[in-house]
């Protein structure tokens, strides 16, 4: 698996206005491209590739920060549903190599179908 130098990665320096939230282990901040309003990643303060590299204690403070963000989305952007996810590896669209989770908040008609969720990510394969 390729890796980005921490000197050219984007989550090593965030601008501190992106900041949303932060704990020893990680950083909330919002998506650069969101897919949704509210869209917000969840970053591992250390520079690691692979979500499953992660300490017990750096995975606790992930979860904190995904809880917290999920409450002030809910009061802030009442969303309906939520999808979570962490791509790891190239194959699985990973394009920034640096430990991170979407929050993505999702709102009643926001897709024709949103049956499936995630599987949606291969064509296809959502329905079941």
């Amino acid at each position: 698996m390729s890796a980005s130098k921490p000197n050219d990665c984007p989550f090593c320096a965030p601008p501190p206005e992106r900041i949303l939230a932060s704990n020893a282990h990680a950083l909330a901040m919002a998506d650069g491209f969101p897919v949704s309003p509210g869209h917000t990643l969840i970053v591992s303060r250390r520079h690691v590739p692979d979500f499953l590299e992660l300490t017990e204690a750096e995975l606790l403070g992930m979860i904190g920060l995904l809880r917290e963000m999920r409450n002030r989305l809910l009061e802030t952007h009442h969303p309906n549903g939520f999808n979570l996810g962490a791509n790891v590896g190239a194959a699985a669209g990973q394009t920034v190599f640096h430990v991170h989770f979407h929050l993505i908040p999702r709102f009643a008609g926001d897709v024709d179908c949103p049956e499936g969720g995630i599987r949606n990510v291969i064509p296809g394969r959502g329905r079941y």
